[in-house]
């Protein structure tokens, strides 16, 4: 019998392609301003000189096919389309080098983000929290293991919304690599088996509305889909 005071919800696992195991998720790491393009859309010059990260709770991720709710507290809901690396070995301070050995498998992802909540508090010079971490805010498809799949830089990365698209680009694009990302993270984290690492998104990011179908690929990997339903 449990001691706990009251029953909390689960984080939803995340399916493997090709397996009937499921990946449970740990933690998720956010890259900001990883693609040069969307850097200077959100009006900020690329930053070669470190990457930045945000968190979002496990307890945001929403599978692939769902339809989530117009979230609360804001007008402008948008979508980022990521490439998402899933950890299966520790790792801390290890090199660039080191760090293909610590990839599980890799999934499309969708930062979905409160703009106006994210715009309004960056000027203020407060976190971010409120416009990244909420209910349904990291949507991730089914996981490729690492053994099925190792980008090379060519594969596309693009979004469509209603059939029409709105991103696209080469995963060349980005500043820093996965390589790069995890051994820079390992230097202030003992990253763990379950870590998601949404890596950054290309240009093109926009609002959703009420009935909006959103469909996110990459080459290689199972694709995302998200249908936006009215608030609850």
């Amino acid at each position: 019998m449990s001691n706990s005071a009251f029953q909390i919800p689960a984080p939803p696992t995340i399916p493997i392609v090709g397996s009937s195991a499921v990946f449970p998720p740990y933690r998720i790491f956010c890259v900001g301003r990883n693609y040069e393009a969307h850097a200077r859309e959100m009006g900020f010059e690329p930053d070669r000189k470190a990457p930045f990260y945000f968190v979002k709770s496990v307890h945001d991720i929403v599978l692939s096919g769902a339809t989530i709710p117009y979230p609360p507290g804001t007008s402008n809901f948008q979508y980022e389309m990521e490439l998402v690396v899933a950890l299966g070995k520790e790792a801390f301070e290890i090199s660039a080098l080191e760090a293909k050995d610590c990839i599980y498998g890799y999934a499309c992802g969708l930062d979905m983000t409160r703009r106006d909540l994210q715009i309004a508090y960056r000027e203020k010079q407060r976190p971010w929290d409120l416009g990244k971490d909420f209910e349904n805010a990291a949507a991730i498809s089914a996981i490729t293991p690492a053994e099925q799949f190792s980008p090379t830089g060519k594969e596309n990365i693009q979004l469509s919304v209603n059939g029409v698209t709105k991103q696209f680009a080469e995963l060349s694009s980005l500043i820093w690599s996965v390589p790069e990302l995890i051994s820079d993270l390992s230097r202030f984290y003992h990253l763990t088996p379950g870590d998601l690492l949404y890596t950054g998104t290309p240009e093109g990011v926009g609002p959703v509305l009420v009935g909006d179908h959103l469909v996110g690929s990459i080459d290689g990997l199972a694709p995302i889909n998200l249908t936006i339903g009215e608030s609850s």
